[in-house]
């Protein structure tokens, strides 16, 4: 049996995804056999295409850091699944594809009825988000948060999850972006024609509590300067290794030298950075107990993801560039398979 799956061919731009076809792997003990529904597109994914993910080879490797499938084969000695059934997996890279084996502890059963688009949008932004808000930051009733670009998939993520908690929220987003963030719940600021800063302490008087900042770089610096006394700066994401169509692949030293410099300070004020696969490994059970909740959000309608597009799994070059370019709001997904 044969499946398609993308492969990043070389380090660069969109055009290093090429589609291939393959043999299908033979059945694995222990392993799970997923027909792949949907696959998220994530800034990730950018970084990895473009050789700048710490750790990992840009090629040749299959980019997908989310994905929502089905059960289609079950390797020996599996038990707790059956064909069929609705799955949910982070990943980390190898999620645009028609098909793959994952291990057992990597699934997440999720309800049926479920969009499959927008399940997959919960298996990395949506955790991430509810992640930065409740196991890092710890954000209580009433705190005022900002956010950098909130208009895309873990941004409206946060507006969302944030308004739960009765929030009192601010948005960085350009000009076209900014009536999703009102939508939401936020308070728009246009990052491109004014100062995040001034603005924000002349919104507040005194600053925030938190800000989420998935920029890095010098904007750590700036963010921080938006806290009121007690205010937690996190980091996550590396925005700023893609600024202004250039790629500085050492904005993650340069983001971490930053946050020791501001850690120095010691005036009363944290900071602290977040990486989701790190966290999952040392408390693997928040990830599944997060994501499980998040589901039963979404199946109570008390969350509805923001699709930006749906793209067929041979279109996932058009999906990195848009993403790349900060040309959508909210999460891009890849169809697989349908449903």
């Amino acid at each position: 049996m044969k499946y398609k799956h993308i492969v990043i061919t070389r380090p660069g731009g969109p055009d290093v995804l090429q589609m291939v076809k393959d043999d299908l792997p033979e059945t694995q003990p222990g392993m799970v056999g997923v027909k792949i529904l949907t696959a998220g597109v994530a800034f990730a994914d950018v970084a990895l295409r473009r050789g700048s993910y710490p750790g990992r080879a840009a090629s040749p490797v299959t980019p997908g850091y989310d994905i929502v499938g089905v059960v289609d084969r079950l390797g020996a000695d599996v038990t707790g699944f059956a064909l069929g059934q609705r799955v949910a997996a982070l990943t980390g890279t190898g999620g645009y594809t028609e098909y793959m084996w994952l291990p057992v502890a990597e699934l997440v059963p999720m309800p049926d009825g479920l969009d499959a688009a927008e399940a997959v949008s919960l298996v990395l932004n949506y955790v991430t988000a509810y992640q930065l808000l409740h196991r890092v930051a710890k954000v209580k009733d009433g705190e005022r948060i900002l956010i950098h670009g909130a208009a895309g998939g873990v941004g409206t993520a946060l507006l969302q999850l944030g308004k739960l908690s009765h929030l009192e929220m601010y948005g960085t987003a350009s000009s076209p972006k900014q009536a999703l963030v009102s939508t939401l719940g936020g308070i728009p600021i246009d990052y491109q024609h004014e100062d995040f800063v001034e603005r924000i302490h002349s919104l507040t008087g005194d600053g925030v509590d938190v800000v989420f900042d998935s920029i890095g770089g010098e904007n750590l610096e700036r963010s921080y300067r938006t806290l009121r006394a007690g205010g937690r700066l996190v980091g996550y994401g590396m925005r700023a290794s893609l600024k202004d169509g250039k790629h500085n692949p050492q904005i993650g030293a340069e983001s971490a030298a930053i946050r020791g410099r501001l850690q120095s300070l010691q005036d009363g004020r944290t900071v602290t950075s977040y990486f989701i696969g790190s966290l999952k490994a040392s408390h693997p059970h928040w990830y599944r107990e997060d994501l499980t909740m998040l589901f039963n959000l979404l199946a109570q309608q008390k969350i509805a993801p923001v699709i930006a597009r749906r793209l067929p799994l041979a279109a996932a070059a058009q999906a990195n560039e848009l993403l790349e370019k900060s040309e959508v709001m909210g999460k891009i997904v890849l169809i697989c398979n349908e449903e």
